[in-house]
């Protein structure tokens, strides 16, 4: 659900000026592995000497960052310093006498160990499913009004080059603020389905998320409940196009948006279809634990260190559900995390790069709106009211929205509210992106090619031209 990332990383070079002499030896590029535990991360630098001024440049090829702001770079005493505060991150390494590798740690809330090697290039993405235009549709910059919260929203709106009266879709984002290709780790997947299917006559909507790229309003203090406001009021955007069937307008959400989908299905009868990828059908609370337990066993985290941080985190989300006084429950908190740090050796701490600070921050997310209506928050009283066709799939390798628990619970609901029009089904080797992979962590998506299953999307194209919904 909520991605792990290091950080949003903006694009621009800054300087820092002294008076090295030596700096030649760290001029040029760097790459590196970061190890963050749960994914591993290319990290490239770029060193250079302009009149007087060592400029750096700091690159996460994988996340499709290729220049990230540096304020500060230093080389003294044979240890290069650079330090980006939009990114909150500082890279410290000592270089060899073969001027040829920088030894050091990558700090960022928590520190992590990090050699960079002397490179000739730093390697860019392979995204081969990234369509290039032209494109052979058509392709509109539009703006849509939430009056509810008062709003601007901005999208992308596909439709077929030729022909009348489609079939249309709205894309709606995971958790986390998304642009409108709801871009993560150097993929987009929103860009690759909305080719897909408007290639194959059916027009889509994507849009950036409030507070997200060029779409106005507050992201931080948002709700799953607001975001499906925002969903909504792009298909009511859709209905006033005349090139558009308004009684067939269907919602695709993907993760938290296929929880926004549910919502919006449920409250409104004009929605004529939903498509959930890997969408939740397990309560909030009990999500989040399951997948923290399944992508820590994934990657070799020991079960007694699974264990602890199960029982911390019931404790943390039932503060943030009984406490509502924010101040009360970020004391509750942060007492729950300094009793914990007692209990945790030195050689835990040291091989986990735990820090208690990164620790005390997660206690901010915690309490945030969203986190707080999310943990609460029970699909099953949407999914028992929606009578429209429901297309529900998932990956049997998703560690993030695990495929047999959600999925049974989502058929579940739906057979309660008697609606029989619907559709389940798991993609065997696919993870939580609809990626073919090795084992469904998380550290796996950055180094996927692919980046949304070529049979995932025929299957949901034909279903939606298929069904004769709304008719």
């Amino acid at each position: 659900m909520k991605k792990i990332l290091l950080g949003s990383f903006l694009m621009i070079i800054a300087v820092f000026a002294s008076g090295q002499t030596d700096w030649h030896r760290v001029t040029g590029q760097w790459l590196g592995m970061l190890n963050l535990g749960m994914a591993k991360l290319n990290i490239g630098l770029i060193v250079s000497d302009s009149s007087g001024t060592l400029k750096a440049t700091l690159l996460s090829p994988d996340q499709g960052a290729m220049n990230i702001r540096v304020d500060s770079a230093l080389f003294a005493n044979n240890t290069l310093k650079v330090v980006s505060k939009e990114i909150s991150a500082v890279f410290e390494g000592k270089i060899n006498d073969r001027n040829d590798s920088l030894i050091g740690y990558f700090s960022q809330g928590r520190k992590f160990p990090l050699l960079l090697g002397r490179v000739e290039k730093i390697p860019g993405l392979t995204r081969p499913q990234e369509p290039q235009r032209p494109y052979t549709y058509l392709e509109e910059e539009v703006t849509f009004m939430n009056e509810k919260a008062g709003i601007a929203l901005s999208g992308t709106l596909t439709l077929p080059s030729s022909g009348s009266n489609f079939a249309a879709v709205v894309l709606v984002t995971g958790s986390g603020p998304q642009n409108r290709d709801e871009e993560l780790l150097g993929h987009k997947p929103f860009l690759v389905i909305a080719d897909y299917l408007t290639r194959n006559g059916i027009a889509v909507l994507r849009y950036d998320d409030r507070g997200t790229a060029k779409s106005k309003g507050v992201f931080a203090t948002a709700t799953s409940a607001d975001f499906a406001d925002d969903a909504e009021a792009a298909m009511n955007f859709l209905k006033t196009d005349t090139r558009i069937d308004s009684k067939n307008i269907g919602i695709i959400g993907h993760s938290e948006g296929g929880l926004i989908a549910q919502m919006i299905a449920a409250r409104n009868r004009e929605v004529a279809f939903i498509v959930t990828l890997a969408g939740p059908g397990l309560k909030g609370e009990d999500l989040l634990l399951l997948q923290s337990e399944l992508i820590a066993r994934a990657d070799s985290i020991p079960e007694n260190e699974i264990a602890a941080n199960t029982k911390i985190n019931k404790k943390l989300y039932k503060i943030a559900r009984v406490e509502k006084d924010d101040k009360k429950a970020t004391e509750k908190m942060r007492k729950l995390i300094d009793d914990y740090w007692k209990t945790l050796s030195q050689e835990s701490i040291k091989s986990n790069h735990l820090e208690k600070k990164t620790l005390i921050q997660s206690v901010y997310q915690v309490i945030t709106p969203w986190f707080r209506y999310f943990i609460a928050y029970n699909p099953s009283a949407a999914l028992k009211k929606i009578y429209c066709p429901v297309l529900a799939l998932n990956g049997s390798k998703d560690l993030q929205v695990p495929s047999s628990q959600n999925l049974n619970a989502i058929e579940r609901n739906l057979k309660k509210a008697g609606n029989s029009n619907y559709t389940i089904k798991e993609f065997a080797g696919l993870n939580h992106l609809f990626q073919h992979c090795a084992t469904g962590s998380p550290s796996e998506y950055l180094h996927i090619e692919e980046t949304f299953s070529p049979e995932v999307l025929d299957f949901m194209t034909q279903w939606i031209k298929t069904f004769n919904a709304g008719k």
